[in-house]
């Protein structure tokens, strides 16, 4: 693997890295990670993306996560919404990549989706694993778990070699989306105004979200591809890689060389 470098946005320490491979030509892939998640608990999934699909990928941490800067205070409630107007198309812009694939897990499938619907020339696609566009109860009931878990049965454990500040990497995720202030969250007007091809993935077993999720995205854009796994969680690349890189390769021949206007999508399910 390529080695961590890292980046200064808005005065804060953001590590990325690039894959090794992958052609400079096409637009790159900018992996996007969860709400708990990091460079290095991505492990090899960079590397085989990047094999799959031809194209380099970019892999960051953002601020509070991994080895970037921590955070100074609690998030808000519109935390993802920043995220996606200002750091990702900070971090995008400062590595030169024009109209990026954003590929993003859980949260930060949700910032790919507000980005894309926000500034929807700077994308040339969406893949979202597990995004959430509402809050859900199945969601609260999973934060409920994850805190409990990691008060009480050694998540802390297994979270501290991925984070410099574990505590404040999870307790900034858990605690904003537990807020009472959060409950009414909701993206899904935004949708609309994407205008790149959208492909939304997520597992039947997902203990953090019911497929409503990605069946509103679908009706919110008619053209959005989806992929329902079975025998799969709330982490479809690592449940079922396979499937997810498939699916992206597939996505990533029909819609990638393409432009923005004037392209059929299709819906697929799978089971």
């Amino acid at each position: 693997m390529t080695a961590v470098d890292f980046l200064a946005v808005d005065g804060y320490r953001i590590e990325y890295r690039f894959t090794a491979d992958g052609d400079d030509a096409a637009a790159a892939i900018v992996l996007l990670h969860e709400g708990l998640g990091s460079i290095a608990m991505w492990k090899d999934f960079p590397e085989r993306l990047a094999a799959t699909t031809g194209r380099r990928v970019l892999v960051y941490s953002r601020r509070g996560y991994g080895r970037s800067s921590a955070l100074a205070e609690a998030r808000r409630p519109d935390y993802l919404h920043d995220e996606a107007r200002h750091c990702l198309p900070a971090v995008i812009e400062r590595l030169g990549l024009p109209r990026p694939l954003l590929f993003g897990h859980s949260d930060g499938a949700t910032i790919a989706l507000i980005l894309a619907a926000e500034q929807p020339a700077s994308i040339s696609g969406v893949i979202a694993l597990a995004p959430h566009v509402m809050v859900e109860g199945i969601t609260i009931a999973g934060l409920q778990r994850a805190r409990a878990a990691y008060e009480t049965a050694g998540l802390r454990a297994r979270l501290a070699p991925y984070h410099d500040d574990v505590d404040g990497a999870f307790w900034g995720w858990n605690r904003i989306w537990l807020d009472p202030d959060f409950r009414d969250w909701n993206i899904e007007a935004l949708l609309p105004a994407i205008r790149a091809p959208v492909l939304a993935i997520q597992g039947r077993d997902d203990e953090y979200a019911t497929l409503e999720q990605i069946e509103r995205i679908h009706r919110a854009l008619p053209g959005t591809e989806l992929l329902a796994l079975a025998d799969c969680g709330h982490s479809p690349h690592r449940d079922q890689p396979d499937a997810v890189l498939a699916a992206t390769h597939s996505f990533v021949e029909r819609s990638g060389p393409r432009p923005a206007a004037g392209r059929e999508r299709a819906d697929v399910s799978q089971t």
